[in-house]
């Protein structure tokens, strides 16, 4: 029986306590691993987790279970796949957070892996795939983590929230049938849907603001019917380095339902001047962002309202 073990590193320039605490918090993968969507815990008991991850693949989207063990004295969490994909047969890992003075961090990822019947082709293909995987993603992870613990400013994260006559479900069906906003909503003027995956969307859509510019953006949208959409822009303006987000539809005892559009933003610097002007800085930045996002989604939020109102 062959088991691989294989090592891959990076240095990276903030504190090790930091780089293990937003790394051990999966609510940060989006924004720490450009593949990662959404991730949820579904089990926790003391420092053992049984998580979901939603990640895109080779534009598709795709989602697996993980165990985690979370050690925050050593500063290491081992992970294992829960089931393996052929030509996998079983792989775990971890992650080592070494510090290195107060700010800066050696930061190790250890996979152990054995392929199907020791298939020497099907170990040959797992050896690339974890080789590229893992330098595409701790550079990454690298550059999240950096800009993760030093610009707070940059980073923006609000809720806007509409109470409804009506139903979860119809609310909730009314933002997952995004292949109808072109019609329902005046702010949205193009869009296209692809559900391969029940509960698993690709959305782009061309949507206008206030002053009339167009942007075209895509998501990948994580549904769990009918309390919550959660999604990630793949394709993003020009103004945002990140931009993740979700719906939220709580039905009281009452029939009355609270529906919410979160949002969290990592702003990019270094096109505020060119999209908002050259007098224009972090704090003109924000208020552009909260204004074009929080407008369109309290515009969708009102017309849903009003779908799940009719319906009752």
């Amino acid at each position: 029986m062959t088991t691989r073990q294989v090592e891959h590193e990076i240095t990276v320039q903030a504190p090790a306590q930091d780089v293990y605490r937003l790394l051990a918090e999966v609510e940060n993968w989006p924004r720490l691993f450009p593949p990662s969507v959404y991730v949820e815990v579904l089990e926790r008991e003391a420092d053992l987790e049984r998580i979901r991850i939603w990640a895109t693949a080779n534009g598709e989207a795709k989602n697996w279970t993980s165990i985690r063990q979370l050690d925050p004295e050593g500063l290491r969490i081992t992970f294992r796949q829960e089931v393996s994909a052929p030509p996998v047969a079983s792989m775990s890992g971890t992650w080592v957070v070494e510090p290195r003075g107060e700010a800066e961090t050696r930061l190790r990822l250890l996979h152990e892996y054995r392929a199907i019947d020791d298939d020497p082709e099907g170990l040959k293909w797992i050896d690339e795939a974890v080789d590229r995987n893992s330098r595409e993603e701790l550079p990454g992870v690298k550059a999240g983590l950096e800009e993760a613990t030093r610009t707070a400013e940059l980073t923006l994260s609000f809720v806007d929230s509409v109470t409804v006559n009506g139903s979860a479900k119809d609310l909730y069906d009314f933002v997952n049938d995004a292949h109808l906003w072109s019609e329902r909503l005046p702010h949205v003027n193009q869009v296209k849907l692809t559900e391969d995956t029940p509960g698993l969307q690709v959305l782009r859509m061309e949507t206008l603001t206030k002053d009339g510019s167009a942007h075209t953006t895509e998501s990948v949208r994580v549904c769990f019917p009918h309390h919550k959409i959660a999604y990630k822009q793949t394709t993003l303006p020009a103004l945002m380095k990140l931009h993740t987000g979700y719906w939220t539809f709580e039905e009281g005892a009452d029939g009355v339902t609270t529906a919410s559009s979160q949002h969290t933003v990592v702003i990019n610097a270094e096109n505020i001047a060119a999209v908002l002007g050259p007098e224009a800085g972090v704090a003109e930045a924000r208020t552009f962002i909260r204004g074009a996002l929080g407008n369109n989604s309290r515009a969708t939020l009102g017309h849903a309202k009003v779908y799940a109102e009719a319906r009752r």
